[in-house]
């Protein structure tokens, strides 16, 4: 048994395995045939991950055991470049329509409508690959992907402190010159990380010098002398082993530091951002996918509710749909490199609360002892408050939406400047990313 960070494990239950994932595509979805074709893909590989999850969350290292699922492996296929990918053991033309943001946001939800648990726990590049393709050079990329690749690899992204949250602005770790041998050393503290316990290599923010420029994104090993990662106790989603990472006089080569080759404008605070904007929209996807199956479940279980129950449970799938259809318009606007901060943290904060609100409207219907009665759901319960804390509290993101309310462009959206190849970010939600904790 792993280390639970100290609290006890759930007992040992069966949960109801056999269930059907609604048809594609769902209500509020527009997708193109690939993308359909992924939808459609992913339900399929959903259908074996509730028992997964229920291993998962009794023993967060079950998933070691877990990897020969096709879901495990599938779902870090699109955060890789086409070279890397395995086109033997996954179909090319799902794993291609993973890659873009709208294709991760579908992915994320047919998957957590499976188990949640199960799909923050799977190795793969996650965070940490989208701060590598933000920042690497070449020889740092190849080098990160091989390792990913060569054997299941768990990563971390490393933002959030225990004093600052994850504003990237007033960091305290620290990246300062060593005893004059070109090697830099690291020393502080970040806090709900994802996976860092488990982890062999990932990314950690850090201040190198005064300003916005100042910042820095160093690649670890974890086995370096000076990095410990320990548990955080958890009672949902487990199997993201949100963890504390200590760094303590950590050598570092100018080889481990991100974008070295690039301006102090477009290193270390672009790449946090570049991360932290590209990731709510599949975290959203994830409570979505937790919210269906909770009314899905709550709807097999009490076929002969009421019409005012009904008319309640259904009233929350309407609110689903369109959350999907926002879901998918901001993330389909991040491929086309406009990134409306207001807007994606809204929608995500949005996708968070329904999840929440979904759980306990799901224990009132189906009556007093339900999180007792019906083990899935207590899990449910348990694991979707979770989202509420992943890139970015409800707080923060009602932030950015008063700052772009007030700046005029919450619903106008933007575009990518001509000619740039860059996304468009409107500033009304810079400072907004502050705050944001990312979950791996």
């Amino acid at each position: 048994m792993s280390d639970t960070g100290g609290l006890a494990a759930p007992p040992a239950v069966t949960y109801p395995t056999a269930y059907a994932p609604p048809a594609a595509p769902l209500a509020g979805t527009d997708l193109d045939p690939p993308l359909r074709a992924l939808d459609r893909h992913c339900r399929e590989l959903s259908e074996g991950m509730r028992e997964a999850g229920a291993a998962v969350d009794r023993d967060p290292d079950a998933i070691a055991g877990l990897l020969h699922l096709p879901a495990v492996g599938f779902q870090a296929q699109g955060s890789l470049p086409p070279e890397y990918r395995d086109t033997v053991a996954h179909p090319a033309e799902p794993v291609q329509a993973s890659a873009s943001s709208l294709g991760w946001a579908v992915t994320a939800e047919r998957l957590a409508y499976g188990d949640a648990g199960v799909l923050l726990a799977c190795p793969g590049p996650s965070l940490s690959g989208l701060a590598v393709e933000a920042l690497a050079d070449d020889t740092q990329r190849a080098a990160y992907y091989e390792r990913v690749t060569s054997a299941p690899t768990w990563t971390f992204f490393g933002l959030t402190e225990p004093r600052k949250g994850s504003a990237a602005m007033e960091l305290e770790t620290s990246l300062a010159p060593g005893d004059g041998d070109g090697e830099l050393v690291l020393d502080g503290e970040k806090r709900y990380v994802g996976t860092a316990a488990r982890a062999q290599t990932g990314v950690v923010f850090c201040r190198r010098a005064p300003g916005p420029w100042g910042i820095e994104a160093v690649l670890l090993d974890t086995a370096q002398p000076g990095f410990k990662a320990e548990l955080l106790p958890m009672v949902g989603l487990r199997g993201a082993r949100i963890s504390h990472i200590r760094l303590t006089g950590l050598r570092v080569r100018p080889e481990q530091v991100l974008g070295r080759h690039r301006p102090p404008s477009r290193r270390g605070l672009y790449g946090a951002l570049h991360v932290l904007y590209r990731g709510r929209p599949g975290i959203a996807g994830m409570a979505l996918g937790v919210t269906q199956a909770v009314c899905d479940y709550t709807a097999a279980q009490r076929p002969a509710m009421p019409a005012a129950a009904r008319s309640r449970l259904d009233g929350v799938l309407d609110r689903a749909a369109a959350l999907r259809r926002l879901v998918h318009t901001v993330a389909g606007e991040i491929d086309r490199g406009v990134v409306d901060v207001p807007r994606i943290g809204a929608v995500k904060s949005r996708a968070a609360a329904l999840a929440e609100e979904t759980t306990l409207l799901a224990a009132e219907l189906l009556g007093p002892a339900s999180l007792i009665e019906h083990p899935w759901l207590e899990k449910a319960y348990r694991d979707v408050r979770a989202f509420e804390y992943m890139e970015g509290t409800g707080a923060v993101h009602r932030l950015s939406v008063f700052h772009g309310l007030v700046k005029g462009g919450l619903l106008g959206g933007g575009q990518a400047p001509a000619g740039t190849g860059q996304p468009y970010v409107p500033t009304a939600g810079v400072s907004a990313g502050a705050g944001a904790r990312g979950a791996r």
